[in-house]
């Protein structure tokens, strides 16, 4: 299989949970200094069926928990960490805490040579935060 590259990628598509899709996109703005695209109102009025972000010049997509079309609601989120590269880990870990996210792990130099740490932001996902250290690898 080949790499597509500019035409390609991976974009995560994250569910929120408790009908807070658009207190999420707050949330992620003042975090993350998110940009939002789009957003598209599910018919009931309440939920989002779909949002797409910018966050540091990526693409997240979301959308609310729809368990009347997947027969349950929907789990806490595990087995995934959504990492930022950044250019000042300390900065944006901090403006993430500011915001409201729960520190996981504070910044710390890491032996693989960036500056690295983790925060779960209100809705249950977990984000890290890393940034190249100088002078390193």
């Amino acid at each position: 299989m080949e790499n597509q590259g500019p035409t390609g990628g991976l974009t995560p598509h994250i569910a929120i949970a408790d009908k807070r899709a658009s207190e999420a996109i707050e949330f992620y703005k003042q975090a993350f200094g998110a940009v939002e695209q789009v957003r598209m109102p599910a018919e009931d009025g309440v939920r989002l069926m779909h949002a797409h972000l910018l966050v540091n010049g990526s693409s997240l997509m979301m959308h609310d928990d729809f368990p009347e079309y997947s027969g349950q609601a929907m789990a806490a989120p595990s087995g995934v960490t959504l990492h930022l590269q950044v250019d000042d880990a300390d900065r944006w870990y901090d403006r993430a805490i500011a915001a409201g996210a729960t520190s996981v792990m504070a910044p710390e130099n890491m032996f693989w040579g960036d500056r690295y740490a983790q925060v779960k932001d209100p809705f249950g996902h977990l984000w890290s935060i890393g940034h190249p250290l100088k002078g390193e690898g």
